[in-house]
């Protein structure tokens, strides 16, 4: 069983816990993630890391409640338990290099996934520039946490409610019409801002990777519901991923798969609502 020591709600939909599970803490890195279960009837999901303590032994995950499992999750509360806490799971990302300039974008609930990535790339001594990307200011996310690491640091907002008014591309596009040297981009948030980000950068010739955590079911290359196209080779997110060439992955095949069970999850969590009178 993991404790949760600590609970935060980010905004309406939102919510972050630090969760107690020192063998986890003490060898996960960024980009990684862990397979949770709540209880035992309930399922198994994947929540990538958005930051560990290895003194202190503990995981913070940060979700949002679209479904059965992220609602009974948030119904938890500091002192409650977890069931299973399995981890770290996927490949790293490769932050111990020098590449030079850096972008780091996250979008939505992808903020918090792309803080523990970003960190690492500034303390390997790149030059960070973060893109904070969210479709109102209330769902922003990290903006504090980004701007501490960040050599730069810029937000978007659909609405225009705060930073700039639009999309994290537009950030971007002007970065790269200014002529600024980027070496390397890394994004995480919704799928359509993945494939619109690496569009911007290969017509640049800019590096990119890319998170495809959103896909991931079992978290071990089993059920097979993860695997995409990548570089015209057929790939599983969870074992071969969560992070692949932007460039390379085949974002209309991607956004289909994860339509594919969009009925039964539906379904599972009316279900649940029903049982629970609403509550969450």
């Amino acid at each position: 069983m993991y404790e949760i020591v600590k609970k935060r709600v980010l905004n309406p939909v939102t919510k972050m816990m630090v969760v107690s599970a020192p063998d986890v803490a003490r060898v996960c890195k960024p980009g990684q993630f862990v397979m949770i279960r709540v209880n035992e009837t309930g399922e198994r999901i994947p929540l990538t890391v958005a930051n560990f303590d290895r003194e202190n032994g503990t995981v913070t995950i940060v979700y949002q409640e679209v479904g059965k499992t992220t609602k009974l999750l948030g119904t938890l509360e500091e002192g409650d338990e977890i069931l299973d806490f399995v981890g770290p799971l996927g490949r790293p990302t490769h932050t111990e290099k020098k590449y030079g300039t850096v972008v780091a974008i996250g979008g939505g609930c992808g903020s918090a996934i792309a803080y523990p990535v970003a960190r690492a790339f500034k303390e390997a001594g790149n030059y960070l520039i973060t893109i904070n990307g969210a479709r109102t200011m209330d769902l922003l996310l990290y903006e504090d946490e980004m701007e501490e690491i960040s050599d730069e640091k810029y937000i978007t907002t659909d609405d225009g409610s705060c930073g700039v008014h639009g999309f994290v591309t537009t950030v971007l596009g002007d970065l790269i019409e200014k002529g600024r040297k980027i070496d390397l981009v890394f994004a995480v948030g919704p799928v359509p801002m993945m494939k619109f980000v690496s569009k911007t950068t290969e017509k640049a010739g800019i590096p990119t990777i890319v998170s495809l955590n959103s896909i991931m079911v079992d978290g071990t290359g089993m059920c097979g519901a993860c695997r995409v196209h990548v570089g015209g080779q057929m790939k599983f997110a969870c074992v071969d991923g969560p992070e692949f060439d932007g460039h390379e992955v085949d974002y209309n095949e991607l956004m289909s798969r994860l339509n594919a069970y969009k009925e039964y999850e539906e379904i599972s969590q009316q279900k649940w609502e029903e049982e629970h009178g609403g509550d969450q």
